[in-house]
């Protein structure tokens, strides 16, 4: 089982002070947000226990209205909340909609792009249960080309003459051992050469020969597994059968609204069209790679991926809705066809509750948890139209990140960006350390020019990193003190004369 549906199924016992906690690690601040989303994480655990068909059926999730500036943390808190639960998850971006009829992607299209990821998370949690299974289907596969005719399949072939008499089979694979490996029994040798000089004087001698034979096979293909698995084959080139299915039409639709029609359409002839296989020509190292993923398909059941697929799209899916804010209230002088109340008015069905048709089968939208997010800088949750506001009853003010809150993103997360740097100048053999007062300068940067110019949250220390370390990074392979030390000095030295520069600032920081 995968360490991913280990993460989901414990979830399911966690408590929301828990569920805060692990957003924690890699989300600094931001508290009133992490438990919104955790109270609506726990409430589906609570549903799920309610005894109470018909009740259960009638508690829907409460959708949330995250409020706050770029950069601060609203797409990260829903990404890792899906990534934790094991939820299949969306980030679709209101301005790419428009109202149906016109130019734009149909709003429905979210659903499929989250059932589509929800098949991917289902089939990979599924191949990892098979894994094994696959490895070892794989090996006998690669055995096979190796050794033709030497598996129990080819039995049937060999006893009636396809590959010759049972003698000369043995004694062919023994030669075959002996040039791939350079290696060679002496007494096995001899043995084969005894087996063919030897006249078959009856039934019983015959029989005998066969039995030898069969074990020669055994001890050859056993010696082969050993090799393969020591790698000493994976330069060698063989033979292998794969299957193919080219693609049964091109796009023929055209028309933003039709892609999903289109794919639906080539999806549905790629069923009935009959895959074909065919010989390629690979090293033993690519030969495993193209049948490892050949059993994997084979042995996971699609039908049982795609059923687990749209329950988990039903019961767990998330979709984060950015840029809400872009399509509150009507457009300025534009088209009265084409309005943003009008993507808000085909946004409503979709989040009240309705089914959505996907190559993957009907989807119902009941209990999926929309997470919508924008800055409000002109505009308000107020002025979404009143049946979108009553659909999203919690809202959730971010809050601006202060220079304590850059200190804290550049030294807490695992993933921070002062470690990932390290850990790339450190392929060049550089030691890059930061001082604790280097450290709060770059802070004291990011804060001060989010503060005077455009506010970009946490995405500022991206930019301020990148010019901060551009020349190490670049004299990197050649520098000779390969110790590096950024301190306030450090600092300073590369970024005091940006900062005094506001207009500047702009553009590079």
């Amino acid at each position: 089982m995968s360490d991913h549906l280990e993460e989901r199924i414990s979830v399911e016992t966690m408590t929301p002070t828990q569920i805060v906690g692990e957003l924690d690690k890699y989300i600094v601040g931001q508290r009133d947000a992490k438990k919104a989303v955790a109270i609506a994480i726990r409430n589906r655990v609570r549903r799920q226990r309610v005894e109470d068909s018909f009740l259960q059926e009638e508690i829907y999730p409460k959708n949330i209205v995250m409020i706050g500036p770029t950069g601060c943390g609203k797409t990260e808190i829903a990404r890792r909340l899906a990534r934790l639960s094991g939820a299949p998850f969306v980030k679709v971006e209101a301005t790419k909609y428009t109202e149906v009829g016109y130019v734009g992607r149909d709003v429905e299209s979210m659903i499929r792009d989250l059932v589509s990821g929800a098949v991917n998370l289902v089939k990979k949690e599924f191949q990892a249960t098979v894994e094994e299974q696959a490895r070892k289907n794989t090996e006998e596969r690669i055995l096979d080309a190796l050794l033709p005719g030497s598996s129990s399949k080819s039995s049937s072939a060999s006893s009636s003459g396809g590959i010759g008499d049972l003698s000369d089979f043995a004694r062919n694979l023994q030669r075959s051992f002996e040039q791939m490996t350079g290696q060679g029994s002496s007494s096995e040798s001899q043995s084969a050469a005894n087996a063919e000089s030897a006249p078959v004087q009856s039934t019983a001698s015959s029989d005998g020969n066969g039995q030898e034979d069969a074990e020669k096979k055994a001890r050859v293909r056993e010696l082969m597994r050993q090799k393969l698995k020591a790698g000493e084959f994976d330069d060698k080139e063989i033979e292998i059968e794969v299957s193919s299915q080219s693609s049964p039409m091109v796009q023929v639709l055209s028309g933003p609204n039709m892609e999903e029609m289109d794919m639906q359409l080539q999806n549905m002839l790629g069923d009935i069209m009959p895959k074909k296989s065919k010989r390629r020509k690979v090293s033993v190292e690519d030969a495993r790679k193209i049948l490892f993923n050949e059993e994997l398909e084979k042995l996971v059941d699609p039908e049982k991926v795609q059923s687990e697929a749209v329950r988990r799209t039903e019961q767990l899916g998330i979709v984060f809705i950015d840029e809400i804010d872009k399509v509150c209230g009507k457009n300025a002088g534009g088209s009265p066809d084409v309005s943003r109340e009008g993507v808000q008015r085909d946004l409503l069905p979709i989040v009240e509750g309705a089914t959505v048709n996907t190559r993957h089968g009907p989807v119902k939208t009941d209990h999926i948890l929309f997470v919508a997010a924008g800055a409000f800088h002109a505009t308000r949750p107020s002025d979404l139209i009143p049946e979108l506001q009553g659909r999203f009853p919690i809202r959730v003010e971010l809050e601006k990140l202060t220079e304590k809150d850059f200190l804290q993103i550049l030294t807490g997360p695992e993933n921070s960006l002062t470690r990932q740097a390290q850990a790339l100048l450190a392929t060049e053999d550089v030691d890059l350390t930061f001082s604790d007062d280097g450290l709060e300068e770059i802070a004291s940067v990011a804060f001060r020019v989010n503060d005077q110019t455009e506010n970009i949250g946490a995405r500022r220390l991206h930019t301020i990193m990148e010019h901060l370390l551009e020349e190490v990074s670049f004299q990197a392979p050649d520098i000779e003190n390969k110790k590096v030390v950024v301190d306030r000095a450090f600092v300073q030295d590369r970024l005091q004369s940006i900062v005094e520069n506001r207009d500047l600032s702009q553009y590079i920081l």
